[in-house]
């Protein structure tokens, strides 16, 4: 959520990075109808304040001096003024609660390195590691390799459950398994994240601290009775409110977490290609990064996050591209975003596997959370930060696609060797 006093005082501003997102301007103009109309309230109700006071020391002069008519008369006019200061609060309070849900819906601003485009074609390239395979044979997608293999049962799953659910079998949920647990071990003892393992069910909350509410309800799954609890749609969202409404000492951050959860989405809009085999499911598993940094230091720890989401690509073999998303491209909360693309030999094209963001102090306000440094100081928001360290899934994909052989079977890369008990190929 953006300030208050930020949108207040620099409406061109904010308008401008709406425009630039291409985003709706007009809950910004309502918000400044409700400001002012707040701003006004106060006003009148101050002055009417200031009118019971004098009224009050008069009765009490009246009264002084016997005047008791006189008194009674100031006294009813008082009550009246108490009754028009009454309306006037409540007048305030439903403004302050709109101008509060007009916030709510406002996405974050763009930091200024963000390239200004119109959508995804503004998206700039960073770099690139690695190479792409060359294969002397029509190298297949992960579908036909995994179900070839007797790995992937995409048909059962959708007898046991519906579309867009997937079955691992044998190798294929060994390789799943390995992934989560090199991914975990790779960030916890190289990059210095410690491991947590957080509720797979939040509350909403959780969900409008990290803002996937009240935006995007849409794209996630309810429970039914009546908490009004939901599956997690990503780890980011239980770990950034790991210290919901809590303050924390500077000397606290940076603040590393690491997490694996299965996420849950119902990716709705979603089409064409993604919806073939584990590229976009509603189930899916994945290891997050989640950081709280100073705010001075949290553009660094996004290097150094991305850095480590690359990490796991590098050690895989695997090649990779970095972009960093324009104004129409990026999210509702980041104020930047790396989305590390890996190559898919199916597809003749790089698809996204992680994106790394930082959103300042977005979500921090809307979660309340926040840090003093030493001697006193105001308190202030810590900066989140969050990424994909991997999506489990997509990694899987690119392993079939990226290592498959002539005879249809996958060369397991050597850093997993050991996380499947030594196996060096599937069939």
């Amino acid at each position: 959520m953006l300030d208050l006093n930020f949108v207040r005082d620099n409406l061109d501003k904010v308008r401008a990075a709406l425009e630039a997102r291409r985003f709706p301007t007009a809950g910004l103009d309502d918000f400044a109808r409700s400001d002012a109309e707040r701003r006004r309230i106060i006003a009148e109700s101050d002055q009417l304040n200031a009118e019971r006071n004098s009224s009050s020391r008069t009765i009490g002069a009246l009264m002084k001096e016997g005047k008791q008519e006189e008194a009674e008369g100031r006294r009813r006019e008082v009550g009246e003024l108490k009754e028009r200061i009454a309306h006037l609060d409540r007048a305030r309070d439903e403004a302050e609660a709109r101008i509060h849900e007009l916030l709510s819906t406002l996405p974050n601003i763009p930091h200024e390195s963000v390239p200004v485009g119109a959508n995804e074609t503004a998206n700039r390239e960073e770099r690139r590691w690695g190479a792409a395979p060359e294969f002397d044979f029509e190298p297949k997608d992960h579908v036909d390799l995994g179900t070839t293999l007797g790995i992937l049962d995409l048909e059962r799953a959708s007898k046991i459950t519906g579309a867009r659910f997937a079955i691992l079998n044998g190798a294929g949920a060994r390789l799943s398994r390995a992934l989560i647990n090199f991914m975990l071990e790779l960030h916890t003892r190289e990059h210095g994240y410690t491991e947590t393992l957080p509720p797979f069910i939040v509350n909403s909350d959780s969900l409008f601290g990290t803002a996937q509410l009240p935006k995007f309800e849409e794209d996630l799954f309810k429970l039914t009775d009546e908490r009004g609890f939901y599956l997690v749609p990503t780890a980011e969202v239980p770990v950034t409110n790991y210290h919901r409404e809590e303050m924390l000492d500077a000397e606290q951050l940076p603040m590393k977490w690491a997490a694996y959860t299965p996420c849950f989405r119902s990716e709705a809009g979603s089409y064409g290609r993604d919806v073939r085999g584990l590229i976009r499911q509603h189930q899916f598993e994945k290891v997050e990064m989640v950081k709280y940094a100073l705010p001075e230091n949290s553009y660094d720890e996004l290097e150094s996050l991305t850095s480590n989401a690359e990490a796991v690509l590098q050690k895989l073999g695997l090649h990779y591209r970095v972009m960093v998303l324009s104004t129409g491209d990026i999210g509702f909360g980041p104020a930047k975003t790396y989305d590390i693309e890996v190559w898919l030999p199916s597809q003749n094209a790089f698809r996204e596997i992680s994106s790394c963001s930082n959103y300042e102090t977005f979500q921090s306000r809307r979660a309340q959370i926040r840090f003093r440094r030493t001697g006193g100081a105001k308190p202030e928001y810590v900066h989140t930060l969050n990424g994909s360290g991997l999506a489990v899934g997509r990694t899987w994909i690119a392993i079939l696609e990226n290592y498959q052989q002539a005879d249809g079977s996958i060369i397991i890369p050597e850093v997993l060797r050991p996380y499947m008990s030594g196996m060096e190929r599937i069939g």
